[in-house]
């Protein structure tokens, strides 16, 4: 009996990481047509702006009984998460949807685990295999072709403003292997709650000083978009967070980030949905960074 229980118990922990994994999906899938939804009335600043404030107001709170827990040496460690995890990418991805369909956009954050692999090789002592530079390539051809795909589908020049979202990308891998390697010991209510309430305040301060409010008062569409972005901001910048560092902590980076393989689906059925136009090339460049992904998975598993 006790064996059997023992089972169901461990059965049960080995599927919670699959579950959150399906929970990230579905909303960090959906943060980019809420983004697009947000932009009909704010400028891409307000946008990023908004979505860290509305996260700082959904968990900021929590920081003031658990700000204790974070040793002083750590502090650097929670704001270079906060900046690299939360405040740039927000600001990133909002300017490139200005430009960019949302649906490429998700395609295009397929990156991630590649770009988390990548730095952590580089920067945190991690090991390679010969095979996972194999899945390194395939993920950045995918990359280029996606980025030179134009507005009749065909390949053309360099869409520069794709370059917002590897960037954003390099930076949700920076962190990503921040919290594994400095603060994989801090509970991630409390991690996510601390870098909240750093950066934050420095949101608050540019959203309350732009027009932010007069457009609220002012645009007939703007209850809409304010809702997609607190939605954007308390579920996929705030919640969804905890769940994400959850999966960093207890699993690994490259597991964690490798939500990013339901991601573009979420996000093309989204675009599909808002009438957003894709091509065969875009698919083949999603095919290719997602087999890229799976490949430096596949080998990172076999070592």
């Amino acid at each position: 009996m006790k064996t059997q229980t023992t089972h169901a118990t461990t059965k049960k922990q080995s599927l919670l990481p699959v579950i959150f994994l399906l929970i990230l999906s579905l909303v960090w899938g959906s943060s980019f047509i809420l983004i697009k939804k947000s932009l009909q009335v704010f400028t891409f600043e307000q946008v990023g702006a908004g979505r860290i404030f509305f996260g700082f107001l959904a968990l900021g709170f929590l920081a003031i009984t658990r700000a204790k827990q974070i040793p002083k040496a750590q502090w650097k460690y929670v704001l270079a998460m906060g900046l690299l995890g939360n405040l740039f990418p927000a600001f990133l991805f909002a300017i490139a949807i200005t430009q960019v369909p949302s649906s490429v956009t998700g395609i295009l954050n397929a990156l991630t685990p590649l770009f988390t692999f990548l730095i952590g090789m580089v920067f945190f002592k991690a090991k390679m295999q010969k095979g996972q530079l194999w899945g390194l390539l395939l993920g950045f051809v995918g990359c280029v072709g996606l980025s030179l795909v134009n507005s009749n589908g065909q390949l053309g020049q360099l869409n520069y403003f794709l370059l917002f979202v590897v960037i954003a990308c390099l930076c949700y891998a920076t962190s990503a292997n921040i919290i594994k390697t400095h603060l994989s010991t801090i509970h991630p209510v409390t991690l996510t709650a601390c870098a909240m309430i750093l950066i934050g305040p420095l949101a608050a301060t540019y959203l309350f000083s732009s027009d932010f409010v007069e457009r609220i008062q002012t645009h007939p569409d703007a209850w809409f978009s304010l809702s997609c972005l607190i939605f954007l901001g308390t579920v996929g910048t705030g919640y969804a967070l905890i769940l994400f560092n959850r999966l960093v902590q207890t699993v690994s980076p490259v597991f964690a980030t490798s939500v990013t393989y339901i991601i573009p689906i979420i996000a093309v059925m989204w675009g599909v949905l808002d009438q957003e136009q894709l091509f065969p090339l875009h698919f083949i460049g999603m095919a290719l960074i997602i087999a890229g992904v799976y490949v430096v998975n596949k080998f990172r598993n076999v070592a």
